[in-house]
């Protein structure tokens, strides 16, 4: 079985980014099949354009734009891709850095699905920074690697421990359409309203209309990066009532405008 060293991902990469202990890389997916390999390093795998199916001895996936995989070091899997265009972003980080921040790295084992729109927020961040790459975005990257892993960690709990009520509302809150009121999503639950709003935050670590906000901004990025779609289109795909809301809500977590973080994340 083949062993990636550091920096290896298979396919043609667009970049590489050099961060104290952190590599990251901008893959174009070339190869229909990869056969079973490691890597040295746990890695991110984030999918940014087309599909992949990828597989270990436990569990299997089929990755679309905006899915997030943690892979631990030598966790063997292997990957197949449809014939169209994929492009996957990759976080690799050496043992140093888990020293450094005190992460325990056995604490995350074999491969994790993160759904968790904060933490695919946290990795847009990451990948918009990695294409500023000024002198502040070591600090950022770590910063938001960091709150990473605090997510994750807090998402790993032991879920017997939280009411049957919170996966639910996960999995319904994935839904393309539904309607987010608080009323329609107490009812689909059979809960009530005021309980519903007061303790979603206890086990979203966020409040109800930012956690929904962060799932239509993350599907509004992902298209963005997909260079298929207009502003305008994107706007109305996500549910945005019009430009206005849509760059409003966009700003206020990236800290610019739509257009703007579309220049910056473009190939090449």
């Amino acid at each position: 079985m083949n062993e990636l060293k550091t920096g290896e991902f298979y396919g043609a990469h667009y970049q590489k980014s050099a961060f104290e202990n952190v590599l990251i890389t901008d893959t174009e997916y070339t190869h229909e099949k990869v056969d079973w390999h490691y890597h040295e390093n746990p890695y991110f795998t984030y999918l940014l354009q087309g599909k992949l199916f990828e597989a270990n001895k436990k569990e299997s996936y089929y990755l679309e734009p905006g899915n997030l995989l943690f892979h631990n070091w030598q966790d063997a899997h292997y990957n197949i891709k449809p014939p169209e265009f994929t492009r996957g972003f990759h976080i690799e980080l050496n043992t140093e850095w888990f020293s450094t921040f005190d992460i325990q790295i056995l604490d995350f084992e074999g491969s994790i699905n993160l759904k968790d729109p904060i933490a695919r927020n946290l990795m847009n961040h990451i990948f918009v920074d990695s294409k500023i790459n000024d002198p502040y975005s070591t600090l950022s990257i770590e910063s938001n690697l960091i709150a990473l892993f605090s997510a994750m960690e807090t998402s790993k709990k032991d879920s017997s421990k939280k009411p049957v009520w919170v996966g639910q509302l996960k999995e319904l809150l994935l839904e393309e359409k539904i309607d987010y009121s608080l009323q329609n999503l107490s009812a689909s639950l059979g809960l009530h309203p005021v309980h519903l709003s007061r303790e979603f935050s206890r086990y979203f670590g966020t409040s109800l209309g930012n956690y929904i906000r962060l799932l239509k901004i993350n599907q509004a990025f992902n298209l963005i990066v997909s260079n298929k779609f207009s502003l305008t289109e994107i706007c109305y795909r996500c549910d945005f009532y019009d430009q206005s809301h849509f760059i409003t809500n966009f700003k206020r977590i990236y800290g610019t405008t739509p257009s703007k973080i579309q220049t910056k994340i473009s190939v090449g």
